[in-house]
Order: C-alpha cells, then structure tokens, then sequence
C-alpha cells in the first residue's frame, strides 16, 4: 500500500502554505484526479466483495435515462482501461454526484432546476402539438 503523503509537512518544507483544495473538472488530469479519488476512498469490505467507500451507507433506487447510463458505462470502461482503476458505474455516479454537491450552492441548484423545468414545459408543449397535429391530420 502507498504511503499517504503529508501535504501540510511538504508545504512546510518548501516554505509555503496550504489555502485549499484544487480541482480540475475535466479532461485528462479530471480523469486522473478521479481514478486518485477512487483508488483512496474505495476499500474491499471485510467480509468481502467489491471495493465501495465505506462512508456509503445509504441505498437509493435512481432513475437514469438510457443515455446517462450508456455514457457512464463509457467512463467506466476508459477509467478501467486507462487509469487501472476498479469501479462500477452507479458508484462512479455516486461519485459523481458527491462532488457535484460539495462545489454547487443552492442559487445553482435552483438554476440547473429551472432550466430543466424549463426544457421539460418545452419539450412537453412540444409533444402536445404533435400529437394534436396527428390528430386533426387524420380526420
């Protein structure tokens, strides 16, 4: 097992100070600094099994659409192949989903929301017009 490195002693030792956390949100050095996330938060249960973090105790059924999970497999599979990383893709959302929620605050909680009710009317209104179009085609 890899020895955890001590940020706040190599910060001392070049003479600097720690302020915080940097993430990068995308691309190649997302991908890695996901795989790292997984590598040290998922632990092989004692009694066996899949590697899963710990903290994790709350199960939830979460609806996905075809596409979200098509893409998640997606992300799995190239984690795997790339980064040696072992994951599976409701806990890859999960993951997801965490991190999400520690950098969004609730004025982008209400706007992610309004712009999916917003899509959601539109999309609804659309559907509506099609079929009454459908309807009034075939008298």
């Amino acid at each position: 097992m890899k020895p955890q490195l001590d940020m706040d002693k190599i910060a001392k030792g070049l003479g600097a100070e720690r302020l915080g956390h940097v993430f990068a949100t995308g691309g190649y050095f997302g991908a890695i600094q996901l795989a790292a996330e997984i590598q040290a938060r998922f632990k092989v249960p004692s009694s066996g099994g899949r590697a899963t973090d710990p903290k994790w105790t709350e199960r939830r059924q979460v609806p996905f659409s075809p596409r979200t999970l098509t893409k998640l497999k997606g992300l799995v599979q190239k984690i795997q192949q790339d980064l040696a990383a072992t994951v599976e893709p409701m806990q890859l959302a999960a993951l997801l989903l965490e991190k999400e929620l520690d950098e969004i605050d609730v004025r982008g909680a209400e706007a992610l929301l309004n712009k999916s009710v917003l899509s959601s009317a539109s999309e609804s209104r659309a559907h509506r017009r099609a079929v009454a179009g459908g309807r009034h085609g075939r008298r």
